[in-house]
């Protein structure tokens, strides 16, 4: 019998065995938690499907065949290294010539070169400005010129003092009223698609002429400008039987017109709007006026509450519209005090590009009108600042200007101008004086014709643009008395008249000012307007031979002030429903895309037009950005000389620096070009088919056959090139038999998953061959004009090129397309190796072999290799089958390309598997490489509100002008601030939160895994559990086989994502990059001042009633007319 005694001892005993059971089923726990994944076993599975698989990818793409014909002409071929600096000069110096040959010459000498692509530019432009002014001095103006025009009813023997005149409006053409009758203005003009101009209608014998909604069409000094510039037609259409490559050439008016060539027919926007002035252009501007420091002072004293502070802010607006790259500005507003609008840059000059600009219009809306103004003080620290800036000789150091906007000075402040600016009176006034008042209008208007200035009244927001304007025409004096017709060039931009599915049509433009020749206005300095030509960037393109950039280099250009006009890595469009612009893609500076040049070594030694070499490691993204070759890049760079552009090569080291030289004769290439499967890169320039109308039809491949066969003696093609073609076209023929047998002996089990084979050469020759009908086709998008990234185009090599030839030769790179959101577009696996001549690093890649296969066919391989196992027996310790174990065929960027649940399939790895992910970088398998992206857009938060547009809407403008005529007729309650009432009420909506996409910066990661780690396995230690993994490269190849325990959920990891993160600036490192002027060139030509300026057409208040008419009448027409 058991007493307490006995319980007690025999407790320790019980205790130790329950502790012991509890350690071992723990124990039991962690043991079962831990899945024992033989390597052995992975390396098999890896080592039968990497076999299969390459077996099957050179067994269809004949890349041992192709390898083994090149061999056979390794003796006859010259390899050569290319000379970086010697070829970016020669590039250079065709650019020159296809810009601006002398005229004389151009005019004696036909274009002799391929890459002389546009020989007349610089005649064209000189013979529009010739014809232009004296088309203008022969002309004598006729106010009665549209008048007499209108009048149809005059029988014909009646005598007309003015000849009767109707032009070619290019909104109203080929429209007809109710009956049927053409509209006045919109006679018929005949269009015609037009192959040249992206199969746009367009009259190609007669130019059309657009007018501003905002501006009256039948203006007495619109009509005539119209009728004399009618002389240009003729030179226009000269131009272009002298040069078919020509894109638009067209007339800018100073009084606000637009002509034209070839005509075409311009649509309004959904408000019936055309908001397009060519005064507000780049091209416009820049030719017509020189480089400028310009303060803007902004009244914000109680006086100019309500509609006065509205329009004020329109004015800033307008002004900041029309400063370019080339000029620097700051805004102050003022009362009592001084309001700098942007604190961070007090006493200072910022340069006026975009980013710049729309921040200051951000902080105009912050602006509230309050106290006394005090004009004095603002007119002190305006021209403190410009002279002090002016030191530093960061700014224009040409014209210096103070835009003044109030609606009064008491003063005119005669002893300020004194101290400051006479006797030169280098720095402009410009005034403005805001509202119907005139009772200061006096002192306004002596300030800016005392100091070589301009003074408008603007009463409403429809004023606004054409006040604006004049202060440009002001400073363009200097230049007109001087007789310069200074050349400009703008940076790139879009021309949305030629866009088209394969992407934005990116251009320059190169303009010339055109001056009045007339004696008695000389001294008045009278600008008639801009002549100007479009130059497509890809025109630019055409003149670089991509055959001896290799693989991975590319020719790129920037402007003076280090912007970039063409560069692989330039992004313009954004993608949100549909393709938009971003705004700020036409000053995307070289060091945005060039990141890992932290110093800017590369863009300022460009910027400063210097000629030499650069050398660093670059991180070059391909495949929408989400994989990464790491490599060293050479640069070679020079200047263009007679432009502000800069040019630059870059030729990755090692196979990318030499090129080889075949030979075989033009009957063997032209027997084997013959074949209907051969193509060639139709963006690169093998033959000039621009030259000659005739041509235009022509592919590349069409060309080089006839000129082969001397039937075109007109086409002008480049030699070397196309015998480089013959080579290989010789060479790769036998791979078409090879193919063709493959396809008739493929029987109907064996490898029925592959659908394509095909080949690409350093020279853009293809081939390509189906296994299965087209319409049975997988991807029905590959290798397609549309399929961008793997075809020949002019900025890079397809992508599975480019990507082979960073593998080992002989292996094989795989990739699939990314899966998109849900719905995954992952059904394809596409292969690819490269052909080198030689076994050494120097050997050029010459070319590239790989089939596409069906991505279940591949992965069916996958699942049957990993079936296997080494027992005899049969009876395998661990298969991809079981529940323990989850298996993964990933790339080495780490996408999946295999996964038991397919909705992963196209996934990032470290998405999926965070934990091992995660180890595999600690462990060196796989390293990380962060990315920065400068053209990025990210979703924001702003506030929106519909509130005034100025001239942008023409119903806003007609209610600016009755609320201004009701204004007049209830003046006694303007004391009441009727005015502000009216006009809050009318046009200040709700403000509300809207989400936009908006220009930011975003860093993002991207993976690469280590190539002398081949195998590797691991134990992961997470909350509960042990988690357990092996990871072996599949032989020949760049992709890898993983397998993870399953058991071990370790969901304390995280997943790994490629999200990119927007880098967010603190309030000071904003103020900072706002400060930093990176460096950049100033234009060479400068006409800020001339002695013999007459300064007496300085402006005067204007006839507010018949200013108003000529507003309303086509405003009213416009919405009678709906």
């Amino acid at each position: 019998m058991a007493g307490p005694g006995s319980q007690r001892r025999a407790s320790p005993g019980a205790s130790a065995l329950l502790t012991a059971a509890l350690l071992y089923a723990a124990l039991g726990d962690v043991v079962r938690s831990e899945q024992q994944i033989p390597l052995s076993v992975v390396k098999l599975w890896a080592s039968a499907f990497g076999g299969e698989i390459k077996s099957i990818a050179a067994k269809y793409s004949g890349s041992q065949l192709l390898q083994k014909k090149y061999k056979e002409y390794e003796k006859d071929v010259a390899i050569e290294e290319i000379d970086g600096l010697q070829l970016v000069k020669k590039l250079a110096k065709n650019m020159e010539e296809m810009f601006h040959k002398k005229s004389e010459a151009v005019r004696m000498s036909p274009c002799e070169k391929v890459s002389c692509l546009t020989p007349y530019i610089f005649a064209l432009l000189q013979r529009l400005v010739e014809a232009a002014e004296e088309a203008h001095l022969k002309h004598e103006f006729d106010a009665d010129l549209q008048q007499q025009g209108e009048t149809r009813s005059h029988p014909p023997h009646v005598a007309l003092k003015s000849p009767q005149y109707e032009y070619f409006n290019a909104v109203l053409i080929n429209e007809r009223d109710k009956d049927g009758n053409f509209l006045e203005l919109g006679k018929e003009f005949i269009l015609a698609p037009n192959d040249h101009f992206n199969n746009l209608p367009v009259n190609i014998s007669l130019s059309d002429v657009q007018v501003p909604t905002n501006m009256y069409n039948k203006d007495p000094a619109i009509v005539n400008g119209v009728y004399w510039s009618e002389s240009l037609n003729k030179v226009f259409v000269d131009n272009f039987d002298r040069d078919p490559s020509l894109i638009w050439q067209y007339f800018g008016s100073a009084k606000g017109f637009f002509r034209q060539y070839p005509g075409i027919k311009w649509e309004p926007d959904e408000n019936g709007v055309i908001a397009f002035d060519c005064r507000n252009r780049k091209w416009y501007i820049q030719a017509a006026t020189s480089p400028k420091d310009v303060v803007i002072l902004v009244d914000v004293s109680g006086s100019m509450k309500g509609l006065r502070l509205t329009i004020a802010k329109q004015t800033v607006s307008s002004i900041l519209d029309t400063l370019g790259d080339d000029d620097f500005f700051n805004i102050i507003a003022y009362n009592e005090e001084l309001h700098y609008v942007e604190p961070c840059l007090n006493g200072t000059l910022v340069q006026a590009d975009r980013t710049n600009k729309e921040h200051f219009r951000e902080h105009l809306d912050k602006l509230f009108a309050k106290g006394i103004g005090m004009l004095d003080i603002a007119l002190n620290e305006a021209f403190n600042i410009l002279s002090d800036f002016n030191h530093t000789g960061q700014g224009s150091i040409c014209s210096q200007a103070i835009m003044l906007i109030t609606d009064g000075a008491v003063d005119t402040y005669d002893t300020i101008f004194a101290k400051y600016n006479w006797p030169d009176r280098k720095v402009r006034i410009f005034t403005y004086l805001i509202g119907r008042e005139a009772a200061f209008a006096d002192n306004l208007k002596w300030m800016a014709c005392a100091n070589k200035g301009f003074f408008t009244q603007i009463s409403t927001l429809a004023d606004v643009q054409e006040n604006v304007m004049e202060y440009l025409h002001v400073l363009s004096r200097p230049k007109v008395i001087d007789q310069e017709h200074d050349v400009v060039w703008t940076e790139a931009y879009i021309d949305s008249t030629l866009a088209n599915d394969q992407g934005p049509v990116l251009m320059t433009t190169v303009a010339m000012p055109v001056f009045s020749k007339q004696n008695e206005t000389r001294s008045k300095g009278i600008l008639l307007g801009v002549v100007g030509t479009d130059v497509p960037v890809k025109e630019l393109l055409k003149t670089i031979p991509k055959y001896k950039l290799g693989i991975h280099g590319y020719a790129f250009a920037i402007t003076n002030n280090g912007y970039i006009l063409t560069h692989p890595e330039l992004r313009p469009l954004y993608e949100e429903g549909k393709k938009r612009r971003k705004p700020n893609y036409s000053s995307v500076d070289l060091s945005e895309v060039e990141w890992e040049d932290r110093d800017d070594v590369l863009r300022n030694a460009m910027v400063n037009r210097k000629t030499g070499k650069f050398s660093m490691e670059v991180k070059k993204t391909v495949d929408k950005g989400k994989r990464v070759l790491v490599m060293t890049n050479d640069y070679y760079y020079t200047d263009i000389k007679g432009t502000p552009f800069s040019l630059g090569v870059a030729l990755s080291r090692g196979h990318g620096k030499y090129f080889f030289r075949g030979n075989v004769t033009i009957e063997e290439g032209l027997h084997d070009l013959e074949h209907p499967d051969v193509s060639l890169a139709d963006e690169w320039s093998y033959c000039n088919t621009d030259l000659h109308p005739e041509h235009r039809h022509l592919s590349q491949l069409e060309a080089i056959k006839l000129y082969l066969k001397g039937k075109e003696p007109l086409l002008q093609c480049d030699k070397e090139l196309i015998q480089e073609v013959l080579f290989d076209a010789v060479v790769s023929a036998p791979i078409e038999a090879y193919w063709t047998s493959l396809a008739l002996n493929k029987s109907e089990n064996s490898d029925k998953g592959v659908e394509v084979a095909f080949l690409g050469t350093r020279t853009g020759l293809s081939r390509i061959n189906l296994f299965v009908g087209a319409e049975q086709l997988t991807n029905q998008d590959f290798l397609k004009a549309g399929d961008k990234e793997n075809i020949f185009n002019a900025d890079h090599f397809p992508l599975w090129y480019r990507r082979a030839a960073e593998q080992i030769p002989g292996s094989f790179v795989y990739s699939i397309p990314f899966s998109t959101g849900t719905v995954n577009k992952s059904n394809v696996v596409t292969a690819s190796t490269s052909i080198q001549l030689l076994d050494e690093r120097k050997s050029p890649v010459v070319a590239a072999v790989g089939i596409q296969m069906k991505l279940e066919f591949f992965q069916r391989k996958f699942w049957t290799a990993s079936r296997q196992c080494a027992s005899l027996d049969g009876k395998c310790s661990i298969s991809c089958d079981d529940e323990t174990v989850n298996c993964y065929l990933i790339d080495n960027n780490g996408f999946i390309l295999v996964s038991e649940d397919y909705t992963q399939t196209g996934d990032f790895f470290g998405e999926v598997e965070g934990a091992v992910m995660n180890k595999l970088l600690t462990m060196g398998s796989f390293k990380r490489i962060t990315l920065y992206d400068y053209q990025a857009m990210c979703r924001a938060n702003k506030e929106s509100s519909d509130g005034a547009h100025g001239l942008l809407d023409p119903y806003n403008a007609f209610l600016a002008a009755i609320k201004w005529i009701m204004t007049e007729l209830v003046l006694f309650l303007v004391e009441f601030n009727l005015c502000s009432w009216w006009h809050s009420d009318m046009t200040a909506k709700a403000q509300k939160l809207k989400q936009t996409l908006e220009p930011c910066d975003t860093e993002y990661p991207a993976f690469v895994s280590e190539r002398t780690i081949k195998e590797t396995s691991g134990n992961i230690a997470c909350e509960d559990c042990s988690k357990s993994f092996v990871i072996q490269q599949i032989p020949s190849s760049n992709l890898f086989m993983v397998v993870v325990d399953s058991s071990c959920l370790c969901e304390s990891v995280a997943p790994i994502t490629m999200a990119p993160i927007e880098i967010r600036y603190n309030e000071s490192l904003k103020c900072e990059r706002l400060k930093a002027q990176k460096i950049r060139r100033r234009p060479e030509s400068c006409h800020g001042f001339h002695p013999e300026e007459n300064a007496r057409e300085c402006g005067g208040a204007p006839n507010l009633q018949a200013k108003m008419v000529l507003i309303l009448l086509p405003l009213l027409l416009m919405l009678f007319s709906r």
